[in-house]
């Protein structure tokens, strides 16, 4: 029976409290910029000893930045850099070829999708959609599947998607507004998760989408990431699988932000029939 974590719970906490599980793992995050909330993330599970944190980030720099931070803090902690533009599914399929192509990587436990933007004026990414759906869902969506081998090569993997609970505002959304289409970005994010909960968890792969809390008005940075830790090393989630997470710990719908449309398995199968037309490849499992 795990202890009870709430909204003051801290991912340094919970790596302490996870730290067999986190010793000797690979895990694999995007959006690291220091002082972010993924940096934030890879810097407190450092602590217990993972085996690889692969740091995924549209600026090289400033993962080399979070890369010293580690080293500083974790001595002995190896990290790897790769560049990803989850805007770009050109970049996703790069990024993708890299990693694929590292042999001292045969295996990668953990999947952390928390790159994304909010609620920005209307853009189109480069391959001509709209940039939050794009840098929030569909680039990762790709990114995701392509390295999917090295995920199912692992014991039990995860994959975690950073939600929101900005997904409430996504619904039935008839023009531009730059905060519904975030919601609906993050809405794609738990549907997404739903989805490779039934299509793999028959391979023991777990996935799960969270709310990290708004961090600098609620929550601390260290706080706002502990749901990060929650979903990718709590082992009691894998009878949850697909869930939505919030301050450590599934989500109750009757009480917390949930919406149904972010946790409609039909909507859920709809997505990643359209993802898959988007991104011009179909993934069969």
């Amino acid at each position: 029976m795990s202890p009870t974590f709430d909204a003051t719970t801290t991912a340094s906490e919970l790596a302490a409290h996870y730290a067999a599980q986190i010793k000797g793992k690979v895990v694999l995050t995007t959006g690291v910029s220091p002082r972010g909330l993924g940096a934030t993330f890879v810097l407190a599970i450092a602590k217990a000893q993972p085996s690889l944190l692969i740091l995924a980030a549209r600026n090289p720099s400033k993962a080399k930045q979070t890369a010293r931070d580690i080293e500083t803090a974790s001595p002995g902690v190896k990290t790897q850099i790769v560049e990803l533009h989850s805007d770009s599914l050109a970049s996703a399929r790069a990024a993708a070829t890299t990693v694929l192509s590292w042999a001292n990587v045969p295996v990668i436990d953990v999947l952390v999708n928390n790159a994304g933007i909010m609620a920005t004026d209307y853009k189109l990414s480069p391959d001509g959609f709209e940039s939050q759906f794009a840098t929030n869902h569909l680039g990762h969506f790709l990114f995701t599947n392509l390295i999917m081998d090295k995920l199912l090569a692992a014991e039990a993997p995860r994959i975690v998607n950073v939600s929101s609970d900005g997904h409430r505002l996504g619904h039935n959304g008839k023009t531009y507004n730059k905060w519904t289409a975030y919601g609906q970005s993050k809405t794609a994010n738990m549907l997404f998760s739903i989805s490779l909960a039934k299509k793999l968890g028959s391979k023991r792969l777990l996935s799960h989408s969270l709310h990290p809390g708004c961090e600098f008005k609620w929550k601390s940075a260290d706080q706002g990431a502990a749901t990060h830790v929650f979903a990718a090393f709590e082992p009691s989630l894998k009878d949850n699988n697909g869930a939505y997470l919030e301050n450590s710990h599934v989500a109750d719908p009757n009480v917390e932000t949930v919406k149904p449309w972010g946790t409609s398995p039909t909507e859920a199968k709809r997505l990643w029939k359209l993802s898959e037309k988007l991104v011009g490849q179909e993934f069969k499992y």
